[in-house]
């Protein structure tokens, strides 16, 4: 049963230590409540995490989520996966036992607590898409057997376990499905595009297109991302989602190089390679149901929060730190 001893909730963010996990930490600490940030830190860092740890309502905990959890809390955030080609194609076997395995164990933590979970779940659950922009009643195009399968099959099979644990079990659930985010603490080498455009422009590098650089995304900063899942998080126990969260701007590749080279200051080439396999050639949100049911859009553009993620690639660059 829910606690009932404190006013102040006690929040669990698996994948707390990772770039999302860890600005929802912060955020819900400015909210006042405890956090309890679980990560083995695959690909989170302490990094991230290390200006919490004086703070008397934020406790760490290393643990895979594959493995069953026993602790006290109100709410819980799943956020635990490798998001990022590199990282969660490096043991696609365990990018899935993650996102299924990890689903079930914070699923039956959430039944035996009787509190409401969160799921991060992702647009690549949309595979290339057919349809443009996508809604929330797409199923999606989604090679099963291509080195993305991992991740994309994960996460379509964790959103199943939510939504059957939410009818067979009356668990109440909230799906989110993120589009491409970017900001401050993502890894410089998670080979995700913002990312990899920034540091080859910082260090004078080339800058890699795939294909020839028309195909788009739209990018969402981190703070607007995290402001939707506290609005989706609180909402009433009949909206379950699953809700697309993410920026209905679309950018071509092009574009975007262009906007990096400016801020960063560079005229870097360009070097352009051969699209990967599955790669989608458009990416871009219809965020009609988070604007009707969570008042939600993005607010900070493109240019303002590639200059504060570049500060931050600096940062990391003055300091060397590249792992």
């Amino acid at each position: 049963m829910a606690r009932l001893y404190d006013s102040r909730k006690r929040v669990l963010v698996t994948g707390g230590a990772g770039f999302l996990g860890s600005h929802l930490c912060d955020r819900l600490l400015d909210q006042g409540h405890e956090v309890l940030c679980v990560d083995n830190l695959f690909t989170g860092t302490k990094r991230n995490i290390d200006h919490l740890h004086n703070n008397p309502r934020f406790e760490f905990m290393r643990h895979d989520v594959t493995f069953p959890l026993f602790v006290e809390v109100d709410e819980i955030y799943n956020l635990a996966c490798p998001a990022s080609p590199v990282h969660y194609q490096h043991d696609p076997v365990q990018t899935t036992k993650t996102s299924v395995h990890g689903a079930i164990n914070m699923l039956g933590l959430a039944k035996r607590l009787k509190c409401k979970i969160f799921q991060a779940s992702t647009s690549e659950v949309y595979g290339d898409p057919t349809i443009h922009p996508q809604t929330e009643d797409y199923w999606g195009n989604v090679n099963p057997v291509g080195p993305r399968s991992c991740y994309d099959e994960g996460k379509r099979c964790a959103e199943t376990l939510f939504f059957d644990y939410h009818r067979q079990m009356g668990l109440e659930i909230k799906v989110a499905r993120i589009f491409n985010t970017y900001g401050p603490r993502m890894h410089p080498a998670d080979g995700r595009v913002v990312s990899n455009f920034i540091m080859q422009a910082l260090t004078g590098q080339p800058i890699t297109i795939f294909g020839d650089g028309t195909q788009t995304r739209s990018f969402c900063y981190v703070d607007d991302l995290i402001e939707g899942f506290i609005r989706l998080m609180e909402t009433d126990k009949d909206v379950t989602g699953p809700v697309n969260l993410g920026n209905p701007n679309e950018f071509s590749m092009n574009e975007l190089a262009s906007e990096v080279q400016a801020l960063v200051g560079t005229d870097t080439p360009i070097s352009f390679k051969d699209l990967p396999q599955d790669d989608p050639k458009q990416r871009q949100p219809d965020i009609t149901l988070a604007r009707s049911v969570l008042n939600w859009e993005p607010k900070v553009q493109l240019k303002e929060g590639l200059a504060s993620t570049i500060s931050y690639f600096r940062e990391l660059q003055s300091e060397a730190v590249y792992h």
